[in-house]
């Protein structure tokens, strides 16, 4: 007999629909991995002219500071180098002297044997420390006077030459410290010098021509800045001058005080000052030696006479007016007296940033002389271009 119950319809309801969407979200996310892996990898974004100029500024600065590192170095390295050739040939001329002094001990001894002296006696003449032998008193009897004191000038001359060879064992360790020091130090420039090449490098033509005039906006503000205080310091010597003179009138006869004040420091070399009639004749020298300079290439470690570096071009300048000057601007800041930059006269030093990693000749009106960087000559330029850490007075 059939059944008469209806065959029960399957329909597609709700529970279908989670699955279609889920399917839908997986194969979506799929396909964006997919593509997200094949595309390329985001390239980095290239630097603005202005954070190029600001990392080439900073690798120079670096370099800078490297550079002077590097000439401590070697200026400390030469020193030893001669102190350790001193103290070896002092070395070599104690040894021949030993040697002579222990031939005549031997003589003493061969002699005591022949006449059937005791063996002892031959044995404290022979002995390489004969002062183990002092306290036999049976021994020194027995010794003449030439012969003790024989004995006495071997010993000292054996203690001094134990001692100069040992300071000469201390100096050569020094010294290697040091040379390791100049190569690295050395390394060192070259690197930031490189880095700052690659840099510089990679710029378009007309990426460059914009990069000159960002350095050139930057000359002209330093110009400027130089200007104004060369028309400061110009009313000032006028006031003072006027000032001058209208005391002179009140008391004639009182004679003119110029040169005896402390003065404005004109920075221009006609002022009265302090620095009297002696320090304008050598810095005269000075700037006459730096202007001769003019065009050279800077190149770091160099002290001419084709090339400078910085400290190498002062230390120059100045070496030609009779003044010796250290090697590094670390030194060469602690010589003299230092003054106020609204006090420059010409002939003097300036020295800039923190660091104290940088130097020039003032020559008056706010500007100076100086090897700049590498790529760059002896050259005029402001002295505010760069911040100034203090102004010095060599003499």
């Amino acid at each position: 007999m059939a059944s008469h119950r209806k065959p029960r319809t399957r329909t597609a309801g709700p529970r279908t629909a989670p699955v279609v969407g889920i399917t839908t979200a997986a194969l979506t996310s799929i396909a964006l991995l997919s593509q997200s892996a094949n595309a390329a990898p985001a390239q980095p974004s290239k630097p603005s002219l202005e954070e190029v100029q600001k990392k080439v500024d900073s690798l120079y600065h670096q370099a800078g500071v490297a550079t002077q590192q590097y000439n401590a170095a070697k200026e400390s390295t030469a020193k030893q180098q001669k102190r350790v050739g001193d103290l070896l040939d002092d070395v070599a001329r104690r040894a021949e002297k030993l040697n002579k002094a222990r031939q005549e001990l031997g003589t003493f001894a061969a002699a005591q044997y022949r006449t059937g002296a005791v063996s002892d006696t031959a044995t404290l003449l022979l002995a390489d420390n004969p002062q183990d032998y002092f306290d036999q008193d049976q021994l020194m009897s027995r010794l003449t006077s030439r012969q003790k004191k024989a004995v006495d000038d071997y010993q000292a001359e054996q203690a001094a030459t134990a001692k100069k060879r040992t300071e000469a064992a201390r100096n050569l360790q020094s010294l290697t410290t040091s040379q390791a020091t100049l190569r690295s130090t050395k390394k060192d420039v070259q690197q930031k010098l490189g880095n700052a090449r690659e840099l510089l490098s990679k710029l378009t033509a007309e990426e460059k021509a914009r990069l000159a005039a960002i350095e050139k906006k930057k000359e002209e503000a330093a110009r400027k800045k130089a200007e104004e205080l060369a028309r400061q310091q110009a009313a000032a010597e006028a006031k003072r001058k006027a000032a001058e003179e209208a005391r002179q009138k009140q008391n004639p006869g009182t004679g003119s005080s110029t040169g005896s004040g402390t003065g404005t420091g004109t920075g221009t070399g006609t002022g009265s000052g302090s620095t009297g009639s002696g320090y304008a004749a050598k810095a005269a020298k000075v700037i006459a030696f730096a202007q001769a300079q003019m065009g050279k290439p800077y190149v770091w470690g160099a002290t001419g006479p084709d090339s400078y570096d910085c400290s190498g071009l002062t230390q120059a300048a100045w070496r030609a007016a009779g003044i010796s000057l250290p090697r590094t601007t670390w030194d060469q800041v602690k010589v003299g007296t230092t003054v106020t930059t609204a006090n420059a006269q010409p002939g003097d030093l300036v020295f800039f940033y923190n660091d104290i990693s940088h130097v020039g000749i003032y020559i008056g009106d706010g500007k100076m002389i100086h090897a700049p960087k590498p790529g760059a000559s002896v050259r005029v330029e402001s002295i505010y271009y760069m911040p100034i850490h203090s102004v010095v007075r060599p003499a």
